[in-house]
């Protein structure tokens, strides 16, 4: 029997249905099948709590264990995972086909502090007017762009000429020796 999802969050002693269902007790020994009275009885005489852990099973199981107790390692088990997780941004660096030196050289060095925090890059050249004329000299300040970087990123798109830009995206290397 499958149960409302919407309750399915809070199925906990009295909040179960009254039906047959299997019960596992605090060691994980299976006590067989029962009614829900006869299970929270048994529950309450060793005082924990009848909780439902497979509410979408043929036969509903439920494990007797310490509610609260449980409800906290889930809620501590879910602040890991958002802490551990790794949120891999991608971040835009514009180019111009006439860049001096020195700006490219701020712009590699940006490019050089997102790398190293883990992020993707987009290096992205917008040709104005007539400089479309010219893009190639805008791919060699691209390539001259990527090859500074070296062994740091590995590209993941080439420079390609999408209208009036090129862009290339540019990854972390992260098996670098």
């Amino acid at each position: 029997m499958k149960l409302n999802k919407r309750r399915d969050a809070e199925l906990v002693n009295e909040n179960i249905p009254n039906i047959e269902l299997l019960l596992i007790d605090d060691e994980g020994n299976n006590l067989g099948k029962m009614m829900r009275d006869k299970a929270l009885t048994i529950t309450y005489e060793k005082d924990l709590d009848l909780v439902v852990v497979a509410p979408d099973a043929k036969m509903i199981v439920a494990k007797m264990m310490d509610y609260s107790k449980y409800r906290y390692e889930q809620q501590r088990k879910l602040r890991d995972m958002k802490k551990n997780r790794n949120v891999v941004d991608v971040k835009e660096i514009r180019l111009s086909p006439v860049i001096g030196d020195h700006d490219l050289n701020t712009k590699l060095n940006h490019a050089k502090r997102f790398i190293s925090k883990g992020d993707k890059i987009k290096v992205s050249m917008r040709f104005r007017g007539r400089m479309i004329t010219h893009s190639d000299l805008g791919k060699e300040v691209m390539q001259k762009f990527i090859d500074e970087l070296g062994e740091l990123v590995i590209v993941e798109s080439k420079p390609k000429l999408e209208g009036y830009q090129l862009i290339a995206v540019l990854s972390p290397n992260t098996n670098q020796s």
